[in-house]
C-alpha cells in the first residue's frame, strides 16, 4: 500500500500542520506514520525536561495512535534541532523504513528554528532513499521508487519576514476534523497548560481557527490544510503531485500560485 510519512518538530505540530490530509490519504487506503523530531522537553513550567519528555513521548504516542499511524521516537531536544549529519542518518533511517512515498513536512522558512531544521532534515533524508552508499542510523533498506515531498504553510501563514503566503494545494480537512482534534487532546499536558494559561479550550479552538483561516485561504474549503510541492529533481524520475492524484475532489490546486511558478524571470 502506498505509505506516508508525516516529519514535523514536537509534538503536536503533526496534529495542526498535517494530520487531516494524513486521514484523508488513509481512507484511501494509505499507510501513516508518525514522527516527531524533538521531545518536547521545553514544553512545561511545571516539570524538568526528562519528566516532561517522557510525559509528551506518552502522549505522542496515543496522538499516533488515535490517528492510526505507525510512531517513530524522538531524536533530539527540544531548540536543538539542526541540520547535521548523524541527525540526518536518524531521519533517513525513518523514511527508509516507511518506504513513504509522500513525505508531508514544515514550510522551509518558519517562525522558528526548529521548524525549518526539521524541514532541512525531511527534505536531504528523503533525497537520499534510494541511495545505498548513504548509511542511515541504523541501517535500513533503500528503495527505488518515487518521493514527493510537500510543505505545509507556516505557523501563522507569514514567514519570519511576515511577509504573507498561500499555498498550490489545499485539502479539505472538515471531514476528518472531529478525529483530529482528538489526536490533538491527547496531547493533555500541552491543553492544560494553554486552557489555564490563555482561555479554556484555547488548544483545541486554536486548531480551529488553523484549519479555517487556510479553509478560507482556499477559498473552496471550510477548513483546510496548505502545501507547497518540493522540486521533483532528485526525487521522482518526473513531477508528479501523488496528493492530488489520492485525494481527487478532496483537494483544490490553486491555479494562480501554479501559474505564477511558470512565469518567467524579468
Amino acid at each position: 500500500m502506498p505509505s506516508c510519512l508525516a516529519v514535523f518538530a514536537h509534538p503536536d505540530d503533526v496534529e495542526y500542520f498535517a494530520a487531516g490530509t494524513m486521514l484523508q490519504l488513509a481512507r484511501r487506503g494509505w499507510d501513516l506514520h508518525y514522527f516527531d523530531l524533538c521531545a518536547g522537553d521545553c514544553g512545561s513550567v511545571r516539570t524538568d525536561g526528562p519528566a516532561t519528555a517522557a510525559l509528551r513521548l506518552r502522549e505522542a504516542r496515543e496522538a499516533a495512535r488515535v490517528l492510526g499511524a505507525t510512531f517513530h521516537a524522538p531524536i533530539a531536544g527540544d531548540m536543538t534541532l539542526t541540520f547535521e549529519i548523524p541527525l540526518m542518518r536518524k531521519v533517513a533511517a525513518v523514511v527508509r523504513r516507511s518506504r513513504a512515498d509522500i513525505v508531508l513536512t514544515h514550510a522551509l522558512s518558519d517562525y522558528m528554528e526548529d521548524h525549518m531544521a526539521c524541514a532541512r532534515l525531511a527534505t536531504s533524508a528523503a533525497f537520499t532513499h534510494g541511495m545505498p552508499n548513504f548509511e542511515s542510523d541504523p541501517p535500513e533498506a533503500t528503495y527505488a521508487h518515487d518521493v514527493t515531498v510537500y510543505h505545509a504553510l507556516p505557523h501563522g501563514l507569514r514567514t519570519p519576514l511576515r511577509q504573507k503566503v498561500s499555498a498550490g494545494l489545499y485539502v479539505d480537512v472538515s471531514p476528518v476534523h472531529a478525529q483530529v482534534r482528538q489526536a490533538l487532546a491527547a496531547h493533555a499536558s500541552q491543553k492544560e497548560w494553554l486552557d489555564v494559561s490563555q482561555g479554556a479550550d484555547s488548544y483545541l479552538a486554536t486548531l480551529d481557527r488553523m484549519s479555517e483561516a487556510v479553509g478560507a485561504l482556499s477559498g473552496r474549503f471550510k477548513m483546510a490544510q496548505g502545501w507547497n510541492r518540493h522540486l521533483h529533481l532528485g526525487y521522482s524520475a518526473k513531477e508528479i503531485d501523488p496528493l492530488r492524484s489520492a485525494l481527487g475532489s478532496d483537494c483544490a490546486v490553486n491555479e494562480a500560485h501554479e501559474a505564477a511558478l511558470e512565469k518567467p524571470l524579468p
